[in-house]
């Protein structure tokens, strides 16, 4: 049961257009599927193994497309905005690895999850760093993780569908839709609140530059 609904799912992201969009929402701020694209890369370049390489080229143009979006959702945030965006426990340890510059920062994004590379990216928007730098680096680690993961499959790809059909895959599957599910959720709470206490931040400040706006057009 648990694997018909990850498949009836899923399903909808095994084609090409499908590996793009799960590349897309995987390094959005919202979607949460530790793994998602990953799975989606290897099972297709299971099932097609002489077209392997395309499957990791689609991942990484939609990963890449995922980031920017995150990368100008910093940029616009800006440095201030950003202690609404991400957990300020983390912040300042996502800062001090963000100033050791661009590669070091696109690198992180060969690590698979559970690791959080999302603040990473909004965090690099936000400090200013180069946008066509950052994507560019990112862009080169990303096809060199899923071209290593989509040629393994084509590879071994009848065993991975062998393993498909058994019990641990289900037991597997029944914990990834749990954590996509609890994810999603608190992802989106997490953001919710983020603009509320902007919001409230804003209005809070709105008397006192209105007030300052007026004594500066007050004539002297």
């Amino acid at each position: 049961m648990m694997r018909s609904l990850f498949f009836s799912v899923l399903g909808y992201f095994l084609t090409p257009a499908g590996v793009v969009l799960m590349g897309v929402l995987d390094a959005s701020m919202v979607f949460f599927l530790p793994l998602g694209i990953d799975f989606v890369v290897i099972l297709m370049a299971a099932r097609d193994p002489h077209l392997f390489w395309l499957y990791a080229l689609l991942a990484t143009a939609g990963s890449v497309l995922g980031a920017a979006l995150t990368f100008w959702i910093g940029r616009k945030a800006g440095e201030v905005g950003l202690t609404k965006l991400v957990n300020p426990k983390r912040l300042e340890h996502v800062k001090a690895s963000v100033n050791r510059g661009t590669i070091v920062v696109a690198s992180l994004a060969i690590i698979p999850p559970p690791f959080p590379f999302t603040p990473f990216v909004l965090t690099s928007g936000a400090i200013g760093m180069n946008r066509w730098s950052f994507l560019g680096t990112l862009a080169a680690v990303r096809v060199f993780r899923f071209g290593v993961e989509s040629a393994l499959a084509s590879r071994y790809g009848s065993r991975i569908i062998r393993w498909m059909k058994t019990p641990t895959f289900e037991a597997i599957v029944g914990i990834f839709i749990a954590l996509a599910v609890i994810g999603t959720i608190a992802s989106v709470i997490a953001l919710w609140r983020g603009s509320q206490r902007r919001l409230k931040s804003d209005t809070a400040a709105a008397p006192l530059r209105r007030r300052t706006a007026r004594a500066a057009t007050r004539p002297r």
